[in-house]
């Protein structure tokens, strides 16, 4: 029997890819970023690369290997692992970068997972793709959000790819300013989900509902703040920002077990938890 990489959104994590932050410049492509360079704010990257070492060892501390990228000097949004693509049962789809400061970043991550065994199952050829906002909702049905960075055109162009899978694309528009999915929704656990559901489609909504999912309610000002950006740790264990505190209270009220990162300087390169994270096994 082949292996199985990642079958849904909520399984125990068993291995990820992440990238040290040692290079990250802000780059003024996302509303977080242009709002601190804005206030003059730069990268101090000592406190990143602490912030990120932390992390890291959250994960090894629950029982999560972590493959490390040898970090690119020319590449200074690296550390968000997420984007360059998904990961399905099968392997890797490689996506499409929309920002041409993080087109070498493909490059890389392909050597890497060709070095981890991960084979390239599916490579977007048509539009742009970018890992932030791809879900599984189940074994077979993946919601690609189209956002700001994903478009139509990677929509049916993945969709023809993925369909001798067995799987099913949907596309989800939201409110560009929300950059990726992972911003403004997030599954935390198996049917239990945080969604600023301002910045969501009424279909989508509706569709969760019939799937019986339990909406775990964030106000569209927290999308920036990465409220709803944490990631999955299965078994009801969630990995999430510390300084998130309602949107934690609400998660730890539905019983879930909350691993708390500290995280703030990175935060403001755009991206949380989530983002920083390429999951490449689930049990």
């Amino acid at each position: 029997m082949s292996k199985v990489f990642v079958k849904n959104s909520t399984n125990v994590l068993k291995k990820v890819l992440v990238c040290s932050p040692a290079y990250l410049e802000f780059q003024p492509i996302n509303e977080i970023t242009r709002d601190w360079l804005s206030k003059g704010e730069k990268a101090r990257r000592e406190r990143m690369i602490k912030e990120h070492q932390e992390f890291v060892q959250a994960y090894q501390e629950n029982g999560v290997e972590v493959v490390e990228m040898e970090p690119n000097s020319n590449l200074p949004l690296q550390v968000f692992a997420r984007d360059f693509g998904a990961c399905v049962a099968e392997g890797a789809i490689m996506g499409r970068f929309r920002e041409p400061c993080r087109h070498g970043e493909s490059i890389e991550y392909e050597k890497k997972l060709k070095e981890v065994g991960v084979p390239i199952i599916a490579r977007c050829s048509a539009g742009n793709f970018e890992g932030g906002d791809f879900w599984y909702l189940d074994d077979y049905t993946l919601a690609i959000g189209v956002v700001d960075r994903t478009n139509w055109d990677a929509i049916r162009n993945l969709r023809e790819q993925l369909e001798k899978f067995g799987y099913n694309v949907i596309g989800v528009q939201c409110p560009p300013e929300n950059l990726h999915l992972d911003m403004c929704f997030n599954i935390v656990a198996e049917n239990v989900a945080i969604a600023a559901t301002e910045q969501l489609p009424y279909s989508f909504l509706k569709m969760l509902k019939k799937r019986n999912f339990t909406l775990i309610d964030v106000p569209s000002e927290d999308v920036f703040k990465h409220g709803c950006n944490v990631q999955a740790l299965g078994n009801g264990k969630v990995m999430t920002v510390k300084n998130n505190k309602v949107i934690n209270q609400k998660m730890k009220a539905l019983g879930l077990e909350l691993v708390e990162v500290d995280l703030v300087e990175i935060l403001k390169a755009g991206g949380g938890p989530h983002c920083m994270t390429f999951p490449i096994e689930r049990e």
